[in-house]
């Protein structure tokens, strides 16, 4: 799909300089700009480049003053960088605008699907299933019975939503994410010997939440396994049954949450963080990456550490640490200067 200059400008509501018919069908880094991609130029850092570049056409700032000719087309916008968002966002929303039912796909008689959706080959819609407007399921993407989406809502290929899961409208679930798979719920016998407990819960996701990659959210023994409002799960997430993760809280790849914590709202939680279960996480906490935390965390808190501590006393310590070597050879030193004035 290609786009002219004056297109864009209308888009972004900016104003061309150069060819007006320029036109464009790909995106680039302004280093790296060739015949028919579009760029842009924000940092300052990158300034020489807009001189070199073989991009078609430009973004720039308003503010933006040459000091030397320029063969690539310039739209000259408020802030290049926003521009440049605004049209990824535009960009992405027609690449994406897929519709209709495509064939093979199994869908329930008894499933009800909303206006302008697209369902992809191989997908499969269970029995008594409800879909909102406007909703996007990628092929080989699996929708158990009696699941509830909302409008808006993008479920890409290969995704897993089991029975009884609530999603809300303008998420995001990224490929392979599983939803409402078994918690890890088992009981040992007096032999040692593991019986499985049912688990009957379900996983509601409240509106605006982005699932990634690999992601898993199970199902909560009885109740639910709560991801609330504006919440961001990265890549390869592990969140056990019970769990409950407050609004606009952002956690990144391959952390764990164990069984039944509570993690509060707007907290920022680095990757590889391991949350044991039955524990509650404050609001506004931050996590910084592969920590492991044991204990309750009060609201404010920064933590670092394994098992964690405060975040300023963590690094303080860390220097301790690594002169350990070079303390213990002077303590050393002082025990035996010590002795050999007690001997004296």
């Amino acid at each position: 799909m290609k786009f002219t200059a004056k297109q864009i400008a209308d888009i972004l509501d900016g104003q061309v300089e150069g060819n007006p018919e320029a036109e464009v069908y790909k995106l680039s880094k302004i280093e790296e700009g060739s015949e028919g991609s579009l760029t842009f130029l924000s940092n300052p850092k990158y300034t020489s480049y807009i001189y070199q570049t073989n991009a078609s056409i430009c973004i720039v700032n308003k503010s933006f003053k040459k000091t030397q000719d320029i063969s690539t087309t310039l739209i000259r916008v408020e802030d290049s960088y926003e521009a440049f968002s605004k049209l990824l966002e535009v960009y992405n929303q027609i690449k994406l605008d897929k519709k209709g039912i495509e064939e093979p796909s199994s869908i329930s008689d008894s499933a009800k699907l909303g206006d302008n959706i697209y369902v992809g080959a191989f997908a499969y819609i269970g029995s008594d299933v409800e879909i909102g407007n406007n909703v996007k399921i990628y092929p080989n993407v699996f929708i158990g019975d009696n699941v509830t989406i909302g409008d808006n809502v993008t479920i890409f290929a290969g995704s897993k939503i089991y029975s009884e899961s609530v999603i809300g409208s303008n998420c995001v679930l990224h490929s392979g994410a599983i939803i409402g798979a078994d918690g890890f719920g088992f009981s040992p016998n007096n032999e040692g010997v593991y019986s499985k407990i049912p688990q009957i819960g379900n996983v509601i996701i409240e509106n605006g939440v982005d699932v990634g990659a690999g992601t898993t959210i199970d199902r909560a023994t009885l109740g639910s396994t709560i991801i609330r409002e504006g919440v961001k799960l990265d890549n390869q997430i592990q969140i056990a049954h019970n769990v409950e993760i407050g609004k606009h809280t952002a956690i990144a790849a391959q952390t764990g949450i164990a069984g039944s914590s509570k993690i509060g709202e707007n907290c920022l939680i680095g990757g590889q963080v391991g949350i044991a279960g039955h524990i509650t996480i404050g609001n506004r906490v931050r996590i910084q990456a592969q920590t492991g935390v044991g204990r309750n965390i009060k609201d404010d808190e920064a933590i670092q550490g394994s098992p964690a501590f405060g975040y300023s006393d963590f690094n303080k310590s860390y220097v301790h640490f690594r002169n350990l070597p070079k303390i213990i050879k002077r303590l050393d030193s002082l025990e035996n200067k010590l002795q050999d004035n007690e001997n004296r």
